[in-house]
């Protein structure tokens, strides 16, 4: 496929775009600065100023598409993940408007130019836990789709109002545009760093309710929203299986989930944060879940 990919400088982005390269796809990377990565191409712009990103829909991906002399091809599909990736970056209302915006420019141009599979970084924070001002607890676990989205920051904010864009877009287009709720990401040389410290103090992922992302996997989900077709509008949670600390699921809910009702059995090392459809609609497959052999 011919995929216009925003955001893919980032710490997502680069895993993502690095594994679409292995599976044979032509990207083009539209970020605020170039991603140093053998194969993809790159192409700076401001994804809130609408004209460039109309203007980049309809470019050549390289200079190789210029020797055949039959016009510019058009993109096969659209991944955004451009974005002010946190809180506390920039000015609330600076990240509350490039994400908003952002989202809003490219979808419409995607659509006017006849795309129709477009996919989008939604956010674990949409739950509100992240973020929260405090302490917040799931109101069920394990947590779906379908479980509130109550946020109070301004990143939260925008994750959602970009969740209410593309399901406006789609209800009229009828194309697939699908939002992934990704949770924290996770690299691969950050689990020997970072996970030592969470095995000692599980606090610290209380916020990210023990789950975490491998970037790998990440990249997968992608190629399976690309090949997967006909969902229309769809959410996903975005994890791997497991939990990212050393307590069990009974130990955990003992610790930080007294009284949160509990929909179904879990396995002691099964992630909060399910995955369970993705896995059914689009055949995710993570398979980074085994981070305790990394750290041994």
């Amino acid at each position: 496929m011919r995929i216009l990919f925003t955001g893919g400088s980032g710490k997502a982005g680069r895993h993502a775009i690095a594994y679409l390269l292995a599976q044979g796809h032509k990207v083009l990377n539209v970020d605020l600065v170039p991603l140093d990565l053998a194969g993809v191409e790159n192409r700076i712009a401001d994804l809130t100023d609408a004209g460039q990103v109309f203007d980049v829909m309809a470019s050549y991906l390289s200079q190789d598409e210029l020797e055949p002399g039959t016009g510019v091809p058009r993109f096969d599909a659209v991944v955004h993940f451009a974005a002010v990736p946190s809180l506390l970056l920039k000015s609330d209302n600076e990240c509350y408007r490039v994400n908003t915006l952002s989202t809003y420019n490219v979808i419409d141009a995607a659509l006017k130019f006849g795309l129709r599979k477009i996919i989008f970084a939604s956010s674990e924070t949409t739950y509100g836990v992240c973020f929260a001002d405090g302490e917040r607890k799931p109101d069920y676990l394990p947590m779906d789709e379908e479980h509130p989205t109550i946020p109070e920051d301004s990143y939260a904010m925008s994750k959602v109002v970009n969740e209410a864009t593309a399901q406006c877009f789609q209800r009229r287009s009828g194309a697939d545009i699908y939002g992934l709720r990704i949770n924290n990401v996770i690299e691969p040389h950050e689990y020997a760093r970072d996970f030592p410290a969470y095995l000692a103090d599980p606090t610290l992922r209380r916020r990210n309710i023990f789950a975490y992302i491998d970037a790998r996997d990440l990249g997968q989900m992608v190629e399976c929203c690309l090949r997967t077709d006909g969902l229309g509008y769809q959410i996903f949670n975005v994890a791997n299986d497991t939990h990212s600390v050393g307590l069990d699921t009974d130990a955990l809910i003992a610790q930080f989930y007294q009284g949160v009702p509990l929909r179904r059995e879990m396995g002691p090392q099964e992630s909060f944060y399910t995955n369970a459809k993705a896995k059914d609609l689009v055949g995710f497959a993570p398979e980074h879940n085994d981070w305790r052999a990394l750290i041994a």
